[in-house]
């Protein structure tokens, strides 16, 4: 489920239909872990589109990540928040030359760790994030039953400052009462007016219903190398 396209215009239907195909298309294909990483000389030396998933902890990025590729343990999931310690790649795209890289971060804001590992992993999510020049978009995901926090209002400022484009993605919101979603999508448009570097269109999502799935792949597919995706339209 897809915000309103920006200034409240309606969103241009043959392009949005265009780009849910190339989605499907795209998530598709294969989907292979590359690597995990916990330094930053560890990163993957390409020139390969990375869409970076970013949130605090248990705010449901590895469920998202595998209802987006329909795998359903490529990421890893768990009720136990922090778990994910590395920065994960992988590959998406036709084997051997994949279109676009999505990378897995470690959630913020908690982990049953010591403090010090702790600060190594936000150390290591924020220089990639500043420093990362493949990485065209970061998804900030959001849970819905909770809203926007303090530390995304501090990794959204930290984006801001990178010229790091970014964009809003509402998890969980089968999670909500009814009616409960626009008042929710009020306030996040509203907390995100002031972010420089925020895209204005919000997609809300329900990995478990599978609402707004098909809109976020389109939103990912349209950030890849054309030439890479490899997608033609059927005539």
């Amino acid at each position: 489920m897809a915000d309103e396209a920006p200034g409240g215009k309606a969103p241009d239907t043959d392009s949005d239909t265009l780009n849910v195909e190339a989605g499907r298309w795209l998530f598709a294909q294969a989907c292979d872990f590359v690597r995990g990483v916990v330094a930053m000389d560890g990163l993957p030396s390409t020139t390969i589109t990375e869409v970076a998933f970013a949130g605090r902890s248990n705010v449901g990025k590895s469920s998202l990540i595998n209802a987006l590729t329909g795998r359903k343990t490529l990421a890893r999931t768990s009720n136990t928040p922090g778990r994910t310690k590395e920065l994960n790649f992988f590959a998406l795209g036709t084997s051997g030359n994949p279109a676009i890289m999505l990378v897995d971060l470690p959630g913020y804001g908690y982990a049953r760790e010591t403090r010090t590992r702790v600060d190594q992993w936000t150390d290591l999510i924020m220089a990639y994030l500043r420093g990362r020049v493949p990485l065209r978009r970061v998804l900030v995901l959001i849970d819905a039953r909770h809203g926007l926090k303090d530390n995304d209002h501090s990794v959204m400022t930290l984006l801001d400052e990178a010229a790091v484009s970014y964009q809003i993605v509402l998890t969980k919101i089968d999670k909500l009462k009814a009616g409960e979603l626009e008042t929710r999508l009020d306030e996040v448009r509203a907390g995100i007016r002031r972010h420089v570097a925020a895209h204005p269109r919000i997609v809300a999502t329900s990995s478990e219903k599978g609402t707004g799935i098909a809109e976020l792949r389109a939103e990912i597919a349209s950030l890849a190398d054309p030439a890479a995706l490899g997608y033609k339209r059927a005539e």
